[in-house]
């Protein structure tokens, strides 16, 4: 056994308190031993001084390989946006830029205290080969739309969808689980969900989908089946505890009443909602009524970074302004949605520092000017903190950023290719 003490710092406990402590990591299992006064004995020392040491953040909700379209398309509403720019791009996904979008974001998500993430997308095998390679961990499905297709392309879509999820779950040294994660109830069809959503179960696969982003993921549901899209859902068997799904934005009192009673998880997204004026999700009532709710940065191209501190910050105030209640969507609520309430929601086991927990910890300079005077570390966190404040990262007991270097990818070639991929793209698509 190899030991990896993190010494000298602060420790953000369980409980959300705060503590002069050092952390003990057993490297090999991945496993915190120990957080206490312990004085150097661990085999490697790792300089957490002026620091606290919080657990790794936990992105929920996002699109990875969407890093190549950061700045493709802004400033238009979520339908547009999607129909006249970012569909008809990713017509012209090939494997090879799946692969160099999901590296350039786990490099900016390591760097940025991101040690989870979950990923909904194409060309899935890629994507598993960068979380391999950057030694991050992630919950991945393979994203599927049904509407456009014919009845054998559709199937297919979903067999895909299953087939990766049987075939990825646990790789990287069981750092990777899946999902079966079908876009939305209005982009795939009545009858794959009936016909899929038994098998998922049977398989005991969880599912992960869009829910009530905009006022146009309701409309078409309504119409046609006279029900609000949760459910509906419901009806089909998607909600459940080893369900969570994006937004939210607009589900009303009953809609949360039933996401709460099924235990289906909800994964906010603030800033994606905010730039693309899908609304204001009720994050206090959600909270209010038991269901757990986690942070997401949904993809680049409608965020457009994948800084979670940014996320909890946009979180805390917009929850507020939806409230209209300046004490709504505290703090200490969006550090649990960006850690325990994601972990949660994604079934990953992460989310808090302490003994026989996993490893995976983000390490913040607090010795910075905007982080000065520290009355309250947990206030600083959401409110005041950066990405670029993360100091060390840690996954599963491994060093993946140290002093703000990554050390398992090569961030200058990793930018190179994303942006040889990306204008190879667009070029394509145009």
């Amino acid at each position: 056994m190899t030991t990896l003490e993190l010494s000298g710092g602060h420790v953000l406990r369980p409980d959300l308190t705060v503590e002069r402590a050092d952390v003990l990591v057993d490297q090999s299992a991945g496993e915190v031993l120990e957080v206490g006064a312990l004085a150097g004995t661990g085999d490697e020392m790792l300089d957490c001084s002026g620091s606290l040491v919080m657990p790794g953040l936990v992105n929920a909700h996002g699109h990875g390989a969407m890093t190549l379209l950061r700045g493709y398309a802004d400033d238009k509403p979520l339908e547009a946006w999607l129909e006249e720019d970012i569909w008809p791009a990713e017509a012209e996904l090939e494997a090879g830029d799946v692969g160099a979008g999901t590296r350039l974001a786990a490099v900016e998500m390591l760097r940025s205290g991101t040690t989870a993430f979950v990923d909904m997308y194409f060309q899935v095998d890629e994507v598993v080969d960068a979380v391999t390679e950057a030694g991050l961990r992630a919950r991945v499905g393979h994203g599927v739309v049904t509407v456009g297709k014919d009845d054998e392309a559709a199937r297919a879509d979903f067999e895909e969808s299953l087939a990766v999820a049987e075939r990825h779950d646990g790789a990287a040294d069981g750092r990777v689980r899946t999902a079966v994660m079908p876009h939305a109830p209005h982009t795939v069809g009545t009858e794959f969900f009936e016909a899929f959503v038994p098998r998922v179960h049977e398989a005991g696969i969880p599912l992960h989908f869009h829910l009530n982003e905009t006022p146009a993921y309701l409309d078409p549901i309504e119409a046609e089946y006279g029900e609000r899209p949760t459910v509906y859902a419901d009806d089909l068997g998607l909600l459940g505890e080893d369900s969570w799904v994006a937004h939210g934005v607009h589900v009303d009192d009953s809609e949360i009443e039933l996401l709460a009673e099924t235990g289906t998880s909800v994964v906010h997204c603030p800033a994606s909602n905010m730039k693309l004026a899908s609304g204001m999700a009720p994050v206090q009532e959600l909270l209010d009524a038991g269901v757990m709710v986690g942070l997401g940065t949904d993809g680049a191209a409608s965020n457009n970074d994948l800084d979670l501190f940014d996320e909890m910050r946009d979180a805390a105030m917009v929850g507020k302004l939806a409230a209209e209640d300046a004490s709504a969507v505290a703090a200490p609520d969006v550090v649990r949605m960006a850690t325990e309430g994601s972990a949660a929601a994604a079934g990953l086991p992460v989310g808090r520092v302490e003994a026989g927990g996993v490893a995976d910890f983000a390490v913040v300079d607090f010795e910075q000017p905007h982080l000065t005077p520290t009355h309250d570390f947990v206030s600083h966190l959401v409110y005041a903190a950066r990405g670029s404040d993360v100091r060390h990262t840690i996954c599963d007991g491994a060093v993946l950023v140290r002093d703000g270097t990554v050390t398992t990818l090569d961030e200058d070639a990793v930018r190179e290719s994303a942006s040889e991929h990306a204008t190879a793209l667009v070029d394509r698509a145009n």
